[in-house]
């Protein structure tokens, strides 16, 4: 049976007319003349041309419902996405072009089929596809597909900056940066307000102190970091700053300083081990002094203030006055001699201290830290057990070194410790600080520099700067100190 005759027999049957077998041979003189040869072929290409037209139809509402996703970006970072039309099933495109790109700060890459640039606006973004599907007419308008696409914002736009409040009896400076001289070295110090802290509007709890002392030779340098959960851990950090001056400026044994003098001299000329002994012993019973001092003048304070403004004490956790001023407290006592440097430290909290050589080939930890799970969290300065403990000794806390010189001199909080090193066993690694000193000369995201030059008179608001970094869930106080 010919297709022709095929059709139009479907064709009477679908409506109900049948050809009776007495009329078969008219049937079939009908089917085979041009006419009905001619209509038959052009309703089949009319109905091919209609299944084609719906196929298109259907294939664009495919692809303008097909889920297409692509990765969430950050405003005013390098943004790129791959557009994978292999993958997508997108490959039978004749064109296809972005459009609302351009406003996002975004362009599309023909060569690598990639959306790139740096967003400049954040939210719940759209932009669109134009496209032509093959079969399409040439004179089809474009189809569109609109693709959603996230940028987030800044994180650090999140954060308010509200000042602290100077009228704060206990006021101070929300940031400090000082550049200096400190001996035959120089120091650069930055302690900056935490952003946990300006989004709130409190106070910066770290502070710091130095000092070099023309009579003796000697220099120091505190750190201290008021534990944030203590109203008066502020004033508790700068006590024990200042007062660790004023002990070796004016109350240190003169007659011992003497005598670990001279034993010093004589150990740079033989080396004896048992001499050294006496040595470190003589340097752990001034520090321990010293750190007795400052413990004493924190409590001295306490009680003063407690008389003066009794409404400053109402925390009921709170065991004594003293657990208002808690504050972690380190510091470094050094001195130059013809046969290199002395170093003393000490330290109670998770606060490091680390000294660089001169080569840049080796760093120490000079003190370590109250963390872990050996000792028991931090520790603070104002805790009077610090001086007693069994499990950790006060001796222990305490460091003598001397070495023929240095290149940096490092004192830092966790504000500084805790994004650049992570975890304590950092610490020891030296091939760590010189990832940091490397961080601190440019390498970082921020490209912000720290030339250590002595000729370098912006160096104190390139560390300030430099302490900006952005580290996310990092957002204590930062306090830096470096002896260059």
């Amino acid at each position: 049976m010919s297709e022709v005759k095929t059709y139009i027999t479907s064709l009477f049957s679908a409506k109900g007319l049948e050809i009776s077998s007495n009329r078969l041979s008219i049937f079939d003189d009908f089917v085979e003349t041009q006419e009905s040869n001619d209509a038959v072929r052009n309703i089949i290409e009319t109905q091919n041309k209609l299944m084609d037209k719906w196929k298109i139809k259907n294939r664009i509402a495919d692809i303008i419902s097909q889920q297409l996703i692509i990765p969430n970006g950050t405003i005013g970072k390098p943004y790129i996405a791959k557009i994978d039309f292999e993958k997508l099933k997108l490959t039978d495109l004749i064109y296809e072009n972005f459009e609302g790109l351009d406003e996002l700060g975004l362009t599309f890459n023909k060569f690598n089929d990639s959306i790139e640039g740096i967003p400049k606006i954040s939210g719940d973004l759209k932009f669109s596809l134009l496209f032509k599907i093959n079969g399409e007419d040439e004179g089809a308008p474009l189809n569109r597909k609109v693709i959603q696409l996230i940028i987030n914002p800044d994180p650090k736009s999140l954060w308010k900056e509200i000042p602290s409040d100077v009228n704060d009896k206990f006021w101070k400076e929300d940031d400090v940066s000082i550049n200096d001289e400190i001996g035959y070295k120089r120091i650069v110090v930055s302690s900056k307000r935490g952003r946990s802290h300006e989004n709130v509007g409190s106070f910066r709890d770290d502070d710091f102190a130095f000092k070099y002392f023309t009579k003796t030779g000697w220099s120091v340098v505190a750190v201290s970091d008021g534990a944030g959960n203590y109203s008066l851990s502020r004033v508790g950090s700068q006590i024990a700053c200042n007062a660790v001056i004023d002990f070796f400026e004016q109350h240190s044994d003169i007659e011992k300083a003497k005598e670990f003098e001279e034993k010093i001299k004589i150990f740079s000329k033989n080396n004896d081990p048992v001499l050294l002994k006496d040595i470190e012993l003589l340097a752990k019973q001034n520090l321990y002094k010293a750190t007795v001092f400052v413990h004493n003048k924190i409590k001295a304070v306490a009680e003063e203030t407690f008389i003066t403004n009794p409404e400053l004490f109402n925390n009921p956790k709170a065991k004594s006055l003293l657990d208002y001023y808690h504050s972690t407290f380190i510091f470094a006592l050094f001195k130059k001699y013809d046969f290199g440097y002395v170093v003393l430290t000490f330290g109670v909290g998770d606060c490091p201290i680390a000294i660089m050589n001169k080569e840049q080939t080796d760093t120490t930890l000079l003190n370590w830290l109250d963390v872990g799970e050996f000792g028991g969290g931090t520790r603070f300065i104002t805790q009077s057990d610090i001086f007693h403990s069994t499990e950790r000794p006060m001796a222990t806390r305490f460091n003598f070194k001397i070495v023929p010189d240095f290149s940096y001199l490092f004192l830092m909080t966790d504000g500084i410790y805790d994004p650049k090193f992570v975890v304590e066993a950092n610490l020891e690694k030296s091939e760590k600080w010189l990832e940091f000193v490397e961080d601190l000369k440019g390498k970082n995201d921020d490209n912000a520099v720290v030339e250590f030059n002595p000729e370098n008179t912006q160096i104190a608001e390139q560390l300030s700067k430099w302490m900006d970094f952005w580290s996310q869930g990092n957002h204590d106080d930062r306090t830096l100190a470096i002896v260059y």
